[in-house]
């Protein structure tokens, strides 16, 4: 079984969800390090707990990727607190689950090499700059997610070898060639029958609605007849980008030039490679050992091949220990003194202690520090004048129109005035259906409040953006109300007339039904009715030419044998229908499959077992999940 394992852990599916782990993981962060914690843990799973840390990481990575994905409106559907509640309990079922599998990858001896996970943050684009490799980007990635290069080699090594396990129950899943041909037989298959619909539009003939009905229903279902609530806004908007102002004069882009220079400086760079000795089991060994492999340098040892051999800061070893080009306050700072005292090409430094353990670090290049030429960028001193401009005045503008919005708060006209803009306005719309810039969640929730309902008066300054705001005031509100009984008397005299008929077309339809199944034939209880017996001599699963509830229940029926197989369906208009199941029709199925039908049918086979696999492992664990509801955020 490990060797089926370990071979389906190279196959392209494994890949594919190792990519998928790694992707997520990108576009979702880490999440702040919350430290230790006493508090109870969310689940525990074969006596191994969950803390609240790690749920509150998970969490945050959740929110995290659902606000990148509903942007602004998050905040309005993070207020739901059943949805919220929803994704706490999600969050909690897949760390149960990643622990399902992590215990049994352990049981099986799964174990993802060094070289392994070495490979894959090579690869890994989010470490890149341009094609390559980039080791100062790596180390400011992992930071900024508050993980160590030994801590994140051991996270990245847990998520593949989880994904060894998920790609040795999917990526190995196979279908035999009969199984493959019996799936497309399936597939393929058609089914020939007779039917007849029992129309209720032939039923309202018999059917009257008394006016009382029409008065209970509107009582017992007032709230399905609200007239939507309606609003027309007047308001104004003021952008920085609109504004115009003078353009910048030759001059003044030079003098901002020579105050601003420091801005333009290209720091020093140096272009460093190190031997790491990891100090995290046995600090003494570790530091004797790079005092050895210092001595080792002094005595004319390559320093290139000693970080091939020796240094545990396996990405730099096999590229020589280089680290590429750094800049100051991008290191650790015993590192980075040690760093940028180094005087020349070829020097390196003694043994300096980081929280990493014991380096050496060898100067490979250096490049001093620069200044950009004015011509290089006048264009964007420019720029940089004109927005600053723009910026001013529109703080000034801002200030005056919202302190005569403030003043005069029955009317925008002087607010507008001041700010050089127009009021605009719009006509009766519900307030999911306000145009741009007034969908904004800010601007709704100022619309809907107490104030401007019905005080009518202005709104505060809104911001919508970096130097975009917006003031804003009812012009006429139409509160949601129920619409009168004699406004909706003729719909709910409709939908009683639809329900009372269909009642009767089923009722008509079950009598019809116990004819067939005494024995009379569908064609003679259609002549008697007068209705039609449809024919289809080669129904599809797909077919879109019989109602979707026949064709869903006439799979569903067993094969006939000497004789047709009948049921009764209920449509979902509110017809109803007497069906004949006559006979099943098995397609041939060619030898040569297509690959894509061969790789449908079995990635359809691995995902249920899939599923199958990880139910087996809940009912087969001991686990004490608690509601999401108690799990703090």
């Amino acid at each position: 079984m490990l060797e089926k394992i370990r071979e389906g852990s190279q196959g392209p599916v494994a890949k594919v969800i190792l990519g998928a782990v790694i992707l997520s993981f990108a576009l979702a962060g880490i999440g702040s390090y919350l430290g230790q914690t006493t508090e109870q843990p969310v689940a525990e799973v074969n006596g191994i707990k969950i803390s609240q840390t790690e749920f509150s990481r998970a969490f945050q990575n959740e929110r995290s990727r659902l606000e990148q994905q509903f942007g602004e409106y998050f905040t309005q559907i993070a207020a739901d607190p059943t949805y919220m509640a929803q994704i706490r309990q999600g969050v909690i079922d897949r760390l149960v689950q990643q622990e399902l599998q992590s215990q049994l990858a352990a049981e099986l001896g799964l174990r993802v090499s060094d070289e392994s996970v070495r490979k894959t943050i090579l690869e890994l684009p989010y470490f890149k700059i341009g094609d390559k490799f980039n080791n100062d980007r790596y180390l400011q990635v992992i930071r900024q997610m508050n993980f160590q290069p030994d801590a994140f080699r051991e996270y990245l090594r847990d998520d593949m070898t989880r994904s060894q396990l998920v790609s040795a129950v999917a990526g190995t899943d196979f279908a035999l060639p009969n199984e493959l041909k019996s799936a497309i037989a399936l597939q393929q298959q058609t089914r020939s029958i007779d039917y007849l619909v029992i129309d209720k539009q032939a039923m309202q003939a018999d059917v009257e609605v008394t006016e009382q009905e029409v008065a209970d229903y509107y009582e017992l279902n007032a709230g399905q007849f609200l007239s939507p609530e309606l609003i027309s806004v007047n308001y104004i908007e003021l952008n920085a980008d609109d504004i115009d102002v003078a353009s910048v004069s030759e001059d003044d882009v030079k003098a901002y030039y020579e105050q601003s220079k420091a801005q333009y400086v290209e720091p020093e760079k140096r272009r460093v490679s190190h031997i790491l000795i990891d100090n995290s089991e046995d600090d003494d060994a570790a530091k004797a050992k790079a005092e050895s492999l210092l001595a080792q340098l002094n005595a004319g040892a390559d320093f290139a091949e000693l970080a091939e051999t020796s240094s545990d800061d396996i990405v730099s070893a096999e590229m020589g220990g280089d680290l590429e080009w750094i800049e100051r306050d991008v290191m650790e700072p015993a590192f980075e003194d040690a760093a940028f005292a180094l005087q020349n090409k070829g020097d390196y430094s003694d043994v300096v202690a980081s929280e990493f353990g014991y380096h050496i670090i060898k100067l490979t290049d250096l490049q001093t520090q620069q200044v950009k030429p004015f011509d290089e960028v006048k264009a964007d001193l420019r720029a940089e004048l004109e927005q600053a401009e723009k910026v001013d005045a529109f703080y000034e503008k801002q200030t005056e129109m919202g302190a005569l919005a403030f003043e005069i708060s029955d009317r925008l006209d002087d607010a507008a005035e001041v700010a050089g803009v127009e009021v605009q306005s719009t006509s009766l719309l519900a307030l999911s259906a306000l145009p741009e810039p007034l969908n904004n969640p800010a601007v709704v929730t100022a619309l809907s409040s107490v104030e401007l309902l019905e005080d009518k008066v202005n709104s505060e300054v809104i911001e919508l953006g970096n130097e975009h705001v917006i003031v804003v005031r009812v012009n006429e509100h139409q509160p949601a109300a129920t619409k009168a009984l004699s406004e909706v008397s003729e719909q709910i005299k409709t939908r009683l007339m639809n329900e009372k008929a269909s009642d009767l077309a089923k009722e008509k339809a079950r009598t019809l039904f116990a004819q067939v199944k005494e024995g009379k034939s569908l064609n003679d209880v259609a002549a008697e009715q007068s209705l039609n017996v449809r024919q289809e001599s080669q129904l599809t699963r797909e077919s879109f030419a019989v109602s979707p509830a026949i064709v869903t229940q006439v799979f569903k029926m067993a094969h006939p044998s000497d004789a047709a197989v009948y049921d009764m369906v209920n449509l979902n208009n509110g017809d109803a229908a007497i069906v004949a199941l006559k006979a099943v029709n098995d397609a041939p199925v060619s030898d040569n499959i297509e690959p894509q039908m061969k790789q449908n049918i079995t990635m359809a086979q691995a995902q249920k077992n899939y599923t199958v696999f990880i139910e087996s492992l809940k009912q087969q664990a001991e686990l004490n999940v608690p509601k999401a509801a108690q799990v703090a955020e």
